[in-house]
């Protein structure tokens, strides 16, 4: 039996990036996350499984209540340790996409992707 709970595509604003510049204006960040349970959910039990909004409470923690992050894997991994704790928690994968990256010249999306597994 394998139970997978998420949030895909929560469109944040934030100051993070390893440029001083990228601290001082917001810019987009487009993070999903993903939580595979390692048992069964109980019907009706919320403390079984993962509630959406402690996904999203995780992301808003990090992303718009934390000083600015210069490396996007640490941001992810700050995520991932907010989530993490929880019980029934056997993975976490948590990609973040960062669409206005200052880049050499137009072209791709930028993002990083990180698991974590108990």
């Amino acid at each position: 039996m394998s139970i997978s709970v998420g949030l895909d595509d929560y469109l944040v604003h934030g100051i993070h990036g390893f440029y001083d510049e990228e601290h001082n204006k917001p810019q987009p960040f487009n993070i999903s996350v993903r939580v595979d349970l390692s048992s069964r959910v109980e019907d009706g039990q919320l403390g079984s499984t993962v509630d959406y909004a402690q996904l999203q409470e995780a992301i808003d923690n990090v992303v718009l209540h934390s000083p600015p992050t210069r490396l996007l894997e640490t941001m992810a991994q700050r995520i991932s340790e907010q989530i993490q704790d929880s019980e029934n928690v056997k993975t976490v994968f948590v990609r973040i996409e960062k669409p206005e990256a200052p880049l050499p010249h137009p072209g791709g999306l930028p993002y990083i992707e990180y698991t974590w597994n108990r």
